[in-house]
């Protein structure tokens, strides 16, 4: 039974590999409900991992289920397990199938040298799903299909099949089919023996995409003289294709009973290529300095990543970790370097350190269970427990040689909620709880704003912005109630105005009195401050022109139109200083400085005060059929749109100037308005004045 520290006292031992050419690091991604998790039970219950799917052999759980947070998680960060297969050790790299949590998905990829793209047989391929299948082929990342929920009522393998190979192109061909009657088996496609009519089609058409992969040109001339190929000749072709990325297979499989998932383990023990095939990361140190001549050597200089990391209530912090270079020992000392505001800018939220570090526990993951290591080397998978300064997507190398890998890109969240503690004692709990989440999670970033005084949770969706909130509640005891986002607007002068200002106290000895006239008028957008000093005939001394200077520009951060002056900060205006009066004794730099934020507050009644609203630019990519939808969205939300432009064949780029207090759902929006296949950009463009429509509305809800 499992401990307290989730480490197993029984059941199966971790399977340890004698080279890294005996691993095999596979990520298995696709939509969600397509099966993903339940086929990974199933491959480890065939290699006599589990007895028994979701049950470990001695009777405890890989996952609690009972626990809804547990059971939340399960389904939406990366979780590993590993089996052995034919004397290789296999990791399998569970990926969430919510857009949400495209973090995990991309961490994910890291970790893996190949991957399985799972889709229902009752379900098609989604828009998502194609395009990470394109993003797999931009690094030529070796795939192949499986097509699972064979028992389902509506299964339908042979529309599956076509759907594949319309959306991830021809090279995607089964090497097995169903058999006729459901819960019979496979059919081997390259089998010697004969196969009937449809099957035999299936085998000509697959064995003419082996020999136009094959390096073997004379192949081809065999084959159309009317040759047989030895199945083994063929075998071989094949494994060369798929393990470089130019031909994936297609297995199906079916969880439930179990069919077709030897076969699978066969695909990925001799199909699937090996860490030591597989390019490293781009490696730098960390001064930026590219660092080459790496490669998969467990006697190489340490270097690995930290692709999630979790908080576990007894073991801390615990980072599951892919080794790409060198060897990990417990209680080694090493070094952690986190650089991803170096390599992407400081837009990320996240800063960059460099810290000194000694491993903890070492363990190989199956599920929330540790399996203890001694030791891990090159090209395999592990955890390290009580890693205090790693967060995901940090590098650990030798403090010898410390070394930086260039994170995974992840896209920018997009959705803000703004969130403040529901009790006093809760605003220190909620400091410490972001401070973890954020080092757990690369995807989310934290944001105080300086101007709206808001705590900012900048999510991908709705579903992450519910994890973390939960937990916020669960894990870290803290209770924070949601509020409405407040946009940081600013203030500036429609109309040349004049402002008086007067301070003038007298409370026994010396007293305070400064007075000053200033002519205000507005400058063109993005003109900034200008202060110019007219005052003749020293009405107010020169060492005092300053101070007056000062407290005007006080007054414009504070800004004019909320009570007592604490509005929005004032932005493009020239302030002109024309009189004043001075008191010989009395006169003050401070008197001077209230008398300048005196004088600009009576000038904001003397003439016309306007609201300015950000304005961001804004591409929408989606599908051309949904052109007309986006575009009279985002009329309804004030944009000006600028144009279109045609990407692909079949995707529109919409760009267009939305306000920003039209965007904060529009992550939400956008995504049910194209049922997912939309996405968009967004960056800070200018400032416009606010309609008096839209003015009269922020007003109302400020």
């Amino acid at each position: 039974m499992a401990d307290k520290t989730g480490t197993s006292r029984g059941g199966a031992a971790a399977p340890i590999a004698a080279t890294p050419a005996a691993i095999r690091n596979v990520v298995l991604v696709g939509p969600p409900g397509s099966g993903k998790t339940t086929l990974v039970e199933a491959m480890l219950v065939a290699a006599g991992v589990l007895a028994r799917a979701g049950c470990i052999a001695d009777g405890s759980t890989v996952c609690d289920y009972d626990d809804a947070e547990l059971r939340q998680q399960r389904s939406v960060g990366v979780a590993c397990a590993s089996l052995a297969h034919n004397g290789v050790k296999v990791n399998l790299i569970d990926t969430p199938g919510y857009a949400d949590f495209v973090g995990e998905l991309r961490a994910g990829l890291r970790a893996a040298d190949c991957a399985l793209f799972v889709i229902a047989a009752n379900e098609d391929v989604d828009d998502a799903t194609a395009a990470l299948w394109q993003e797999c082929s931009r690094v030529a990342m070796p795939r192949a299909v499986v097509v699972t929920k064979l028992d389902h009522a509506r299964a339908d393998f042979p529309a599956r099949l076509s759907a594949a190979q319309e959306v991830f192109g021809d090279t995607v061909l089964p090497l097995y089919l169903p058999a006729p009657a459901q819960g019979a088996g496979l059919i081997d496609l390259l089998a010697a023996e004969p196969l009937g009519p449809g099957p035999e089609q299936q085998r000509g058409a697959l064995i003419e995409a082996i020999i136009e992969e094959s390096e073997d040109e004379s192949l081809l001339d065999r084959y159309l003289g009317g040759e047989q190929i030895e199945s083994e000749v063929l075998a071989a072709d094949l494994e060369r294709a798929v393990a470089r990325g130019s031909f994936f297979p297609v297995i199906p499989a079916c969880s439930g009973t179990g069919i077709g998932v030897p076969e699978l383990l066969e695909v990925i023990t001799t199909g699937f290529p090996a860490p030591p095939e597989h390019l490293l990361p781009e490696v730098f140190n960390p001064n930026g300095v590219a660092r080459t001549g790496l490669s998969c050597d467990p006697d190489g200089p340490l270097l690995a990543e930290v692709v999630r990391t979790t908080s576990d209530p007894y073991l801390g912090r615990v980072s599951l970790v892919r080794v790409f270079s060198g060897t990990i020992k417990p209680d080694s000392g090493i070094h952690v370097s986190g650089h991803c505001a170096g390599f992407f800018g400081d837009g990320t939220g996240r800063c960059d350190h460099d810290e000194d570090d000694r491993i903890g526990t070492l363990a190989f993951p199956l599920g929330r269970q540790q399996r203890p290591a001694t030791v891990v080397m090159a090209g395999d998978i592990c955890t390290i427990g009580r890693l205090s300064h790693a967060e995901t997507g940090d590098t650990l190398s030798g403090k010898d040689e410390p070394l930086v890998c260039k994170p995974w890109s992840l896209p920018d969240p997009l959705l803000p909620v703004a969130v403040i503690p529901h009790a006093k004692t809760d605003e220190d709990k909620l400091a410490v709880g972001l401070a973890r989440l954020a080092a757990e999670d690369p995807s989310l970033r934290i944001e105080r704003n300086p101007e709206t005084h808001q705590t900012v949770l900048w999510c991908m969706g709705e579903a992450h912005s519910g994890i973390v909130l939960d937990a916020l509640a669960h894990r870290y005891a803290v209770s924070v109630d949601t509020v409405a986002l407040r946009v940081a607007l600013r203030e500036t002068f429609a109309t040349k105005a004049k402002g008086h200002g007067r301070h003038v106290k007298q409370s026994g000895g010396h007293g305070q009195y400064a007075i000053c006239d200033i002519e205000v008028e507005p400058m063109t957008q993005g003109a900034g401050f200008e202060f110019v000093d007219r005052v003749v005939g020293g009405a107010v001394p020169r060492q005092f022109i300053p101070s007056v200077e000062k407290g005007i520009r006080a007054q414009m951060e504070r800004g004019l139109t909320g009570d007592a002056g604490g509005g929005y900060p004032v932005v493009d205006i020239r302030v002109t200083l024309t009189d004043g009066k001075a008191h010989s004794v009395d006169s003050s730099d401070f008197a001077f400085q209230m008398a300048g934020a005196a004088a600009l507050r009576d000038a904001a009644t003397n003439g016309a005060v306007r609201l300015l609203e950000p304005i961001d630019d804004v591409t929408v990519l989606i599908p051309d059929e949904l052109v007309g939808a986006v575009m009279g969205d985002l009329s309804a939300r004030r944009a000006r749109v600028l144009g279109t432009d045609k990407v692909g064949t079949d995707r529109t780029c919409v760009k267009a100037e939305v306000p920003q207090t039209e965007l904060i759902r529009y992550a939400v929006d956008l995504r049910s308005l194209t049922h997912g296949a939309g996405s968009f950009t967004r960056g800070f463009a200018r400032y416009e004045p606010l309609s008096e429509s839209a003015a009269a509305h922020t007003a109302s809800t400020a």
